[in-house]
């Protein structure tokens, strides 16, 4: 994680009592893609969402990579405004629920604004609800969530959220082509991919053994490298992965 974004992520820590943002909202689309135009073309993934969080009308956000969520830290953190406290003890949840996702829920999801609670022991800013929604999409072979926070008395607008899932992709992609390391750098190589193809296929380890004259061990070593660097637990999801990225 670049220190530039942690640093962005720990600055957040003195602000545990965020105020909601009372500053106006964007009240049409073309003043919000004006906005969005000039905090992209800086590569500036902080003010783009900071501009669709106040077009949804929420009041703070917190971009996050789902092939970097784990049981401890905060990699899985790209960009937030949320107050670090909140942040760290949400990690735990954000990787619980990662795993009980299915490959097909995953896609099921994307675009799809989703609804949860805080844990419990989760302190929310003043005047914040303890409820937030995420909002699930992809940039090349990475998943993203973007999660917003809003006030207790406010309901956010499906419509808009959708149209912020879709603006939030353009934003980090054309972010990422002007420099800023979003997506994970990471290359199958020629026989990782044939052992894709083969999984797919219905080989075993064995018999993908004899098809490309190398030893079971070998093939399994590829197959584990390959689930690692698509942040997959199983052969079904790193098939799942490889049929949905056009890899086999």
């Amino acid at each position: 994680m670049d220190a530039e974004l942690v640093g962005e992520v720990l600055g957040n820590k003195s602000r545990s009592m965020f105020e909601p943002d009372t500053s106006p909202r964007i009240l049409s689309k073309e003043q919000l893609l004006q906005k969005l135009a000039i905090a992209a073309q800086a590569g500036n993934i902080g003010g783009s969402l900071r501009t669709l969080t106040d077009y949804v009308g929420a009041t703070h956000f917190l971009l996050a990579r789902f092939d970097l969520v784990q049981e401890q830290g905060l990699d899985f953190v790209v960009c937030s405004d949320w107050p670090f406290d909140l942040v760290r003890r949400l990690d735990h949840e954000l990787a619980a629920t990662h795993s009980r996702t299915t490959e097909l829920e995953k896609c099921l999801s994307l675009l799809q604004p989703k609804f949860a609670l805080l844990p419990d022991d989760a302190d929310a800013p003043q005047g914040i609800g303890r409820q937030y929604c995420s909002l699930t999409f992809n940039v090349g072979r990475t998943r993203f969530s973007l999660l917003l926070l809003y006030r207790e008395d406010f309901v956010l607008s499906p419509e808009r959220l959708r149209e912020v899932g879709l603006l939030s992709g353009y934003c980090v992609s054309l972010s990422t082509s002007k420099g800023q390391k979003v997506d994970r750098e990471f290359e199958l190589t020629d026989r990782e991919i044939e052992c894709l193809f083969w999984i797919a296929e219905g080989k075993t380890s064995d018999e993908i053994a004899v098809i490309l004259g190398i030893s079971r061990n070998t093939i399994n070593n590829y197959i584990t490298s390959v689930m690692r660097k698509t942040a997959t637990k199983t052969r079904s999801e790193a098939i799942a992965y490889a049929v949905r990225n056009n890899l086999v």
